[in-house]
């Protein structure tokens, strides 16, 4: 474990572990980052660290000053996910998600998934006064919190209760008026479909009274592309705190089959020449895995690319362009290979199926790559030729608008 600072802000962050991804988990309102501890002590998947921060008010930076605004929050939380340099899954739980999915909104070839626990929706809850004001008047309220807690959630044992309720005291009442009108003001880019196009999923507690089945659907799922929801039984509001063994296992399982950074492959894609040399994105790396007479054809080529010098010239461009690329699924017939893959680039989501044809010595004679949707495809086809350009006719890519 290892705290570090973002340049000379007082944003602070713990991180445990190593891999090749980060989980950057951000808490609620009158929580803190440690609220997270026993999901992280639960998750088994390899190859991940975990990294927490407290948000401004809260936690350790309860003197930190306003404003106190989701653009602030994201702000912060963006120059964490910065600071990784690699790729990151964001966690956020209550008014954390709204906050997460700004970051990865901004940051889309760098997020490769964002979990959204018992989230506020993004646009607000824009309860009426008579409503908000008993949580605007929290700060510093220590059994004014603990009632609340124990009316949204229903497995929070009295050892959370009273560690939460210590942490939640010590902000401050202005301070947490300013927040609780942050999360039921909400932000504007709520009010239309995500800027963040990779995997998502929502998990909520069967038994939260705040945050709904109803507000998640008419809040948060419509707004995304590709969603994943889990309901977990005998949870309220604070579920990764009442059953952390069951929001952990949601995690592992979604790390192992959705969040996939570039390159990735999935457990049970096994590693081959062809998906290492995605990996090297290097032409000489391709080549090792064709046959001299190699054929290429594809859904973003005009007509077939023949032969291994050229065919490997227009995989390593092709490499080039994904932000992401992960191989999900794969199953062989006689001499062919066929590999699903997911892929993000030009700000949004590619999906497709390649094609692979070996002789007797397991060289690649054949590839056909099926790429979706048309607009993507189109657009990736216009770029493979500007890339190429000067190298392989112009005649094999698409020549129209993008």
């Amino acid at each position: 474990m290892r705290t570090e600072r973002v340049g000379d802000t007082d944003v602070r962050y713990q991180r445990n572990g190593s891999g090749d991804r980060a989980l950057v988990f951000v808490h609620g309102y009158l929580d803190d980052q440690h609220v997270w501890d026993p999901v992280i002590a639960d998750l088994t998947v390899e190859g991940v660290e975990t990294v927490q921060l407290d948000l401004a008010g809260m936690g350790e930076r309860t003197d930190a000053s306003g404003p106190f605004t989701p653009d602030r929050f994201a702000a912060e939380v963006g120059s964490v996910a910065d600071s990784l340099d690699k790729p990151v899954v964001l966690v956020g739980q209550s008014m954390g998600a709204p906050i997460v999915e700004l970051v990865a909104a901004a940051r889309p070839e760098r997020t490769v998934g964002l979990v959204l626990v018992t989230p506020v929706p993004l646009a607000g809850t824009h309860l009426p006064d008579e409503v908000i004001e008993p949580f605007r008047a929290l700060g510093g309220d220590r059994p004014g919190q603990r009632a609340i807690r124990r009316q949204l959630a229903v497995g929070l044992s009295e050892a959370d209760l009273d560690r939460l309720e210590v942490v939640g005291g010590r902000i401050l009442p202005g301070t947490a008026r300013a927040l609780a009108d942050c999360w039921n003001n909400g932000h504007p880019a709520g009010e239309r479909p995500s800027g963040y196009p990779g995997p998502v999923l929502v998990i909520r507690g069967a038994d939260d009274g705040f945050v709904t089945e109803e507000m998640v659907a008419n809040g948060t799922l419509k707004r995304f592309r590709a969603i994943e929801t889990a309901t977990v039984d005998h949870a309220g509001h604070w579920v990764h705190l009442e059953q952390p063994a069951v929001v952990a296992g949601l995690l592992d399982t979604f790390l192992a089959t959705s969040t996939r950074g570039a390159g990735g492959t999935a457990q049970d894609v096994q590693p081959q020449a062809w998906t290492k040399a995605f990996d090297d994105k290097a032409a000489d790396s391709f080549a090792a895995a064709f046959a001299d007479d190699v054929v290429l054809e594809a859904s973003v080529l005009t007509r077939p690319v023949e032969s291994r010098e050229r065919v490997k010239q227009v995989m390593e461009a092709a490499s080039g362009i994904y932000d992401s690329l992960a191989f999900t699924q794969e199953s062989s017939r006689g001499p062919r290979e066929y590999l699903e893959w997911e892929a993000t680039a030009f700000g949004g989501r590619i999906r497709g199926v390649t094609i692979l044809v070996k002789d007797e010595q397991g060289r690649i004679v054949h590839v056909a790559i099926h790429h979706r949707p048309l607009g993507a495809a189109l657009h990736f086809s216009s770029e493979l030729g500007e890339r190429l350009r000067g190298r392989i006719d112009a005649a094999h890519f698409y020549d129209g608008p993008r």
